[in-house]
């Protein structure tokens, strides 16, 4: 997986928003890491999606069925 470089800033106000008082710088780079790891899941099955469709275009339904939690 290539590191994709999210900013730090903006992954800790979406833990703040969530609830968290305080963050350490650790905890901050862990969430990094493990958005970069989520977006890259959602991303390539997207990708697998749009392929399966016939289309080379990911669509925001290719992105809302790869996150859609399968029962």
């Amino acid at each position: 997986m290539v590191k994709m470089g999210l900013p730090k800033s903006a992954i800790a106000r979406i833990a703040k928003n969530a609830g968290a008082k305080r963050l350490g710088g650790d905890a901050i780079e862990a969430l990094v890491v493990a958005t970069e790891k989520y977006v890259d899941i959602v991303a390539k099955k997207s990708v697998e999606l749009a392929g399966h469709a016939g289309r080379s275009t990911v669509k925001a339904s290719d992105i809302e069925l790869a996150v859609k939690p399968t029962v």
